[in-house]
């Protein structure tokens, strides 16, 4: 937690409107099972790493990844059930051992092609290295690069 303490450096991932994690209409996100966090209903094209880091994971999809800076871990699901997409809405723009800055692109995504799919657009955000997040300014819209949008 001492990275976000002192250096502060959370920007927000993608455009929409930032939800609570117990509003994601999945169990496994909104009972906080793999962590807590918060959601963004994505309505932008891309997403960015929100810290400085390194890439530990990214799922041959293209619709989850993981990002690790200290001890702090987080896991960035772009939409919900994208998994059966196959990858076709996502350009990937990193690799596994990739290092990042807050506001590299990590993904493009074809929000359109989604939502033709009837899958979510909702994105959860989840810190899987046990923080506890509190949302600043619930249900509202959020833009990419925002900074201050959680309160550890």
């Amino acid at each position: 937690m001492g990275f976000f303490k002192k250096e502060k450096k959370f920007i927000c991932p993608m455009t929409g409107k930032i939800i609570s994690i117990t509003d994601v209409p999945d169990d496994v996100f909104s009972n906080k099972l793999l962590g807590d966090g918060f959601a963004i209903e994505l309505s932008g094209n891309e997403v960015l790493s929100p810290i400085d880091g390194e890439i530990t994971t990214v799922f041959p999809t293209g619709h989850a990844f993981g990002i690790k800076s200290g001890d702090i871990e987080l896991l960035i699901h772009v939409g919900l059930d994208t998994v059966k997409l196959e990858g076709k809405p996502f350009d990937i723009k990193v690799k596994v051992g990739q290092k990042v800055k807050a506001g590299d692109v990590i993904t493009l995504v074809d929000t359109d092609y989604i939502k033709a799919n009837n899958t979510s657009l909702v994105s959860p955000v989840i810190f899987t290295s046990g923080e506890k997040v509190e949302v600043k300014n619930l249900n509202s819209s959020v833009n990419i690069g925002d900074k201050n949008i959680i309160k550890f």
